[in-house]
């Protein structure tokens, strides 16, 4: 009886870590989602602008890529990914911005 009760709360606690550990990713895709952000992006495939996936391999070396997004997001940008430019995001602030590029630069 011990023994599984030992397992039990062991079988929560990690459910629980890994729910927590989850949390942030799952609230960034909501931020995205509740910014517009998914109606021209995906995470994995290419719709009107990069996958995300693509964006985060093509900036991952780059020390000041959080910065670089966070702008593109806030004021927009052509030319990086062909001729479609990315319009500005008026509904997104600047900490926003930042979160979201973040979270973008660490999609896999």
């Amino acid at each position: 009886m011990k023994s599984s009760l030992t397992f039990n709360v062991l079988s929560q606690l990690t459910a629980a870590v890994v729910l927590l550990s989850a949390a942030p990713a799952f609230a960034d895709l909501a931020l995205a989602t509740s910014k517009n952000c998914m109606a021209c992006h995906a995470v994995d495939k290419k719709l009107v602008g990069p996958a995300y996936k693509e964006v985060a391999a093509k900036y991952a070396s780059d020390k000041g890529a959080v910065d670089k997004l966070a702008a593109k997001i806030l004021k927009g940008g052509s030319g990086v990914w062909g001729a479609v430019p990315m319009p500005a995001n008026a509904q997104v602030n600047e900490a926003e911005a930042k979160k979201l590029a973040a979270w973008v630069l660490a999609a896999k």
